[in-house]
């Protein structure tokens, strides 16, 4: 029988500096990736690192992850299998090109979501310009524009909240389901429909089954937006302390 895990990375696998328990202070962090101009930015745990050493051993490990190409390609782990990019919106084989017939499919239908997308950004745009803490960005990947992820230098939900909730959330393609929102940390992402890593994640299975009848799969996630892929695996892996972990009912 073969096991694949469909891992999460941010959050899940490493974490800010600041997200971390004991923060600079911890003698065992390891750099896992960095910033365009290469410093560290991400740091494992002694027991992120352990976790990884033993899903190495006995796993296929495919990530599942909403960094774009570039962000992964700063990711230092030695990832061997397909890659989820840009919340399901790219998917790389081994040989890390892109998957033509999943990009296809993903050209094919976008468009429709596309015009609804930057009618919704125009309006955020507007909001913002009232207040410089803002910084939004449409996300552009392989030549194609997928989403939109909107953040604020305090770093913080709560300051993203007045634009989810007076901007985002009573917009006409939001409500009609066109589009949908993510919130989790200082990271406010407005998306198609049809991006999203469930999706992504049920094509790779399919494939993998052709292969390997006899499939154990495992999904490790932090965010809402995880739950949905992690619930086609037979298990699955939520980080304590987490938004997706918070969310259950694992305390008292």
């Amino acid at each position: 029988m073969q096991s694949y895990i469909f891992l999460d990375l941010d959050d899940t696998l490493f974490q800010t500096l600041r997200k971390c328990p004991l923060g600079a202070d911890d003698p065992k962090l390891q750099v896992r990736a960095s910033l365009a101009d290469g410093t560290g930015n991400s740091y494992a745990t002694h027991k992120q690192q352990w976790l990884w050493q033993w899903l190495a051993q006995g796993f296929k490990i495919v990530p599942v992850t909403g960094r774009d190409g570039l962000a992964f390609d700063r990711v230092t782990l030695p990832f061997q299998e397909e890659v989820v990019l840009n919340h399901g919106a790219v998917i790389l084989n081994k040989q890390r090109l892109v998957d033509h017939i999943w990009m296809a499919s993903m050209k094919k239908n976008l468009p429709v979501y596309h015009e609804n997308l930057l009618d919704l950004w125009a309006a955020i745009v507007s909001f913002c310009q009232q207040d410089t803490g803002f910084k939004t960005r449409l996300v552009e990947d392989f030549d194609v524009t997928w989403y939109g992820v909107i953040k604020h230098v305090a770093g913080t939900e709560s300051a993203l909240t007045p634009l989810l909730n007076e901007i985002i959330k009573v917009h006409p393609y939001i409500q009609d389901g066109s589009l949908y929102w993510h919130l989790n940390g200082n990271n406010l992402a407005v998306l198609p429909k049809i991006i999203n890593k469930e999706s992504a994640v049920s094509y790779l299975m399919a494939e993998y089954r052709k292969q390997y009848p006899n499939l154990l799969t495992f999904g490790a996630g932090d965010s809402h937006t995880d739950a949905p892929f992690m619930g086609l695996c037979d298990y699955a892996l939520i980080p304590k302390n987490t938004q997706l972990f918070n969310t259950m009912a694992f305390t008292k």
